[in-house]
């Protein structure tokens, strides 16, 4: 399971987030090679296995019960995904899940993680098959073809969703086209807009990170300008991002497709 680690290569991902996603599927893998989802355990604490994978699910950015790995919340998609999430910030090196998730429903899933990790350690895996589950000789289309077909299906252009909100802050007139981009400021001052927009709402950073993404997204394929001064135009975007994500906090809105 590469798929989205060979998605990031296409698409010129950093390095940072190509171990975020192997992380991930390092979980599956070991998931999957110890039958760790037979145990009781597992189930009593992620859930069913074999429940189906849903075509769409909306996540629940409030939620302590899942921890924060991939974007969109991608543990509350299914129990096989929360385990792999869990167990990639269990792998991080230099993890703190203990103090990070302290107090959250989250770390009973980390010590979960933990416990069946030394439970396994020196054992060698019981499933040894080379059974590949897509033969290459029976495959009819060319990589090229299905991870653009992905990369569509996975696309993260949140729609007109802030469309209105944009527009009001920034400018696709050409009387500004030699303005910084609205994506360029957005970016360049991420890190004060998440900090302050998180501490004022009182919602986990990375929350106000996805809004604040969606909005550069959506703001580089609208091509829109600064128009104002920054010092002005900070204070409002700051109100923008702050009630976008209070809206989707308290909305959960987003379907995400799987």
């Amino acid at each position: 399971r590469l798929e989205r680690k060979m998605m990031f290569e296409v698409e010129g991902g950093t390095e940072r987030e190509c171990m975020k996603i192997l992380r991930h599927e390092a979980g599956h893998a070991i998931c999957n090679g110890y039958r760790l989802h037979y145990r009781k355990r597992w189930r009593e604490v992620f859930g069913k296995f074999s429940e189906r994978y849903p075509t769409y699910y909306r996540p629940k950015p409030k939620s302590r019960d899942y921890v924060l790995h991939l974007d969109w919340w991608y543990a509350q998609s299914h129990p096989a995904e929360d385990f792999a999430e869990t167990f990639a910030v269990w792998l991080r090196p230099s993890s703190r899940w203990r103090k990070a998730y302290a107090g959250w429903p989250a770390l009973r899933k980390l010590q979960c993680v933990d416990e069946m990790m030394k439970s396994i350690e020196g054992e060698v895996a019981p499933v040894r098959s080379r059974q590949h589950a897509h033969s290459v000789r029976k495959l009819r289309t060319t990589l090229r073809a299905h991870y653009r077909r992905r990369q569509r299906r996975y696309a993260d252009d949140p729609g007109d969703l802030y469309d209105r909100d944009l527009k009001r802050l920034f400018s696709d007139e050409e009387g500004h086209a030699r303005n910084p981009s609205a994506a360029q400021f957005l970016r360049r001052n991420k890190g004060r807009l998440r900090t302050d927009v998180a501490e004022w709402a009182g919602v986990h950073p990375y929350t106000v990170d996805r809004v604040i993404q969606d909005m550069i997204t959506r703001s580089r394929k609208l091509q829109l300008r600064v128009r104002d001064a920054e010092a002005d135009l900070l204070s409002s975007a700051l109100l923008m991002i702050a009630i976008q994500t209070v809206y989707l906090v308290q909305g959960g809105r987003r379907l995400v497709a799987l």
